[in-house]
């Protein structure tokens, strides 16, 4: 899957212009996820799902490894109207009697 938002977050990421909301601090620190492990996984991320008319502006679910190679879903934005920054607007880890296909997919 291809996504004009998670490529642009890519790229802000890559140039450093990344924020992350005070609900995705949260959520980090509840699930023992570090900041750095979501900047330095993005690069290698798969798209889960593409929201690109969300109301608060595009945002994209990401699925993406830790240094220990556990799953982390990670909801990328960008505020509606601008270009910059990537938020990560929360991450958590996906329990696994919730989704199949390596947690890409949601259960019914």
């Amino acid at each position: 899957m291809s996504s004009q938002t998670f490529e642009l977050i890519r790229e802000l990421v890559s140039h450093k212009t990344v924020r992350v909301s005070d609900h995705g601090y949260d959520e980090l620190a509840a699930d023992g996820i570090l900041v750095e492990e979501i900047i330095a996984g993005v690069m290698a991320g798969t798209i889960v799902k593409d929201y690109p008319q969300y109301p608060k502006g595009p945002c994209v679910l990401v699925l993406q490894k830790d240094s220990e190679g556990r799953a982390i879903h990670v909801l990328w934005g960008i505020p509606r109207g601008k270009e910059a920054p990537a938020i990560v607007v929360t991450a958590y880890r996906p329990a696994p009697d919730r989704w199949t296909d390596g947690f890409a997919r949601r259960k019914a």
